[in-house]
């Protein structure tokens, strides 16, 4: 199954045909897609060989075009997502892009952050991500360990190999006769004694050279440690991202089952933020989303974490919080930001209020505690249907 963006379409077609029904697949029906899927092009229904340059190429085009289209951000996960639709990769992701087309239902950033949301493989992603960085940690601290034995065992080996040297080296048999005086050393034993010593000398090298592995290690065991702080960091509100909101929301989950505490979940998503965005340029939009960071942050504690999820919208976990406790939390934190008025620092004129919405849900089905992000995101779609600025649990 191959979705057809109506944009790729009408462009393959010659570019200023009204747009198709949305929900055009190259299998023989789109399960879910709506009335018209079988009335797509049979162009369409024809998928590009990405085993050939040509294939690449076209589906590369197709990607591009769909980006543009629906003005979507160049990111590694949306590419991933609109490529794995357009090339039929997944069955399931292309019925849904075609189904929200033919609804007439737009596919935003948001949208499409929600798929990612709900994607019940990506706790296992991340799960799997953090084995391979516990694993690649101890390898480097047990190299260093051995590093470190090694060295100090070879350091107390030459220490005794070179007393034995220069000892063996005093007593070197000379030539004569018995009964005659001593003459010169025997060459035979000056030569055994010129190999000990350069011996020695590759061993110090060698001592050395370890000695210099022993440091570049530590330095790569601090880094990886950095990198992996880092890797958990927003780089523009210096919240955490949401790969550590996944792994944290996997923590809360597994002290909910073992201890029986509450645990609730919210989004909060930027009011009109496209509009501040095309009005004010995307340098007030960052400045804007680092206000609204700060906001949050403002209140985020042991039990209340804060994290940029994607585009212009955070997630919250609130552990020790019931639906109720965890609605009047977010209200708290939804009236500080509209309280605020911010101002444009390149104009030197006020944004006016600048305003955010969320959704919030309790997780309280442990055997599918994803669900909780799905009603958490659904309250959050009820809070922008109802006019905005608003806290809506599920």
């Amino acid at each position: 199954m191959v979705y057809s963006s109506s944009f790729t379409r009408r462009h393959r077609a010659g570019g200023t045909q009204p747009r198709l029904p949305a929900s055009a697949l190259s299998s023989s029906g789109a399960q879910g897609a709506g009335d018209g899927a079988d009335a797509a092009p049979q162009a369409d229904r024809q998928t590009p060989d990405r085993h050939t340059p040509e294939g690449r190429r076209a589906l590369l085009e197709r990607v591009t075009a769909f980006t543009l289209d629906h003005d979507l951000a160049v990111t590694g996960t949306n590419l991933a997502l609109i490529c794995n639709a357009l090339s039929g990769e997944s069955v399931e992701l292309a019925a849904s892009f075609a189904a929200r087309e033919a609804a007439g239902e737009p596919i935003d950033q948001r949208w499409l952050d929600t798929v990612v949301r709900l994607d019940p493989e990506t706790g296992g992603r991340m799960a799997e991500l953090e084995k391979l960085m516990d694993k690649l940690e101890y390898a480097v601290l047990r190299f260093a360990q051995t590093t470190k034995t090694a060295q100090d065992e070879t350091s107390d080996h030459r220490g005794a190999l070179g007393k034995q040297i220069e000892a063996m080296a005093g007593m070197a048999p000379r030539a004569g006769r018995p009964g005659e005086a001593s003459g010169e050393p025997l060459p035979e034993f000056d030569r055994v004694i010129e190999m000990s010593r350069a011996m020695l000398t590759r061993i110090e090298q060698v001592e050395q050279a370890m000695e210099k592995s022993q440091a570049e290690t530590q330095e790569l065991r601090e880094n990886l440690a950095k990198a992996r702080l880092e890797a958990d960091v927003d780089h523009l509100t210096r919240l955490p991202n949401r790969r550590a909101f996944e792994r944290r929301f996997a923590a809360a989950v597994e002290e909910v089952r073992e201890k029986g505490t509450t645990l609730a979940v919210a989004f909060c998503d930027v009011d009109r933020f496209k509009s501040i965005n095309d009005t004010y340029g995307h340098d007030a939009g960052d400045r804007i989303l680092c206000a609204i960071a700060g906001t949050l942050g403002g209140h985020a504690s042991d039990r209340v974490f804060v994290a940029r999820h994607g585009g212009e919208e955070f997630a919250v976990l609130l552990h020790g919080f019931d639906k109720d406790a965890g609605w009047r939390k977010l209200e708290q934190m939804r009236r500080a930001q509209a309280d605020k008025q911010l101002i444009d620092r390149a104009s030197g004129k006020p944004f006016g209020k600048v305003t955010f919405s969320a959704g919030i849900a309790e997780v309280a089905d442990l055997a599918d505690p994803r669900s909780a992000l799905g009603r958490a995101d659904a309250a959050l779609y009820e809070a922008k249907k109802a006019g905005r600025n608003r806290v809506v649990a599920a």
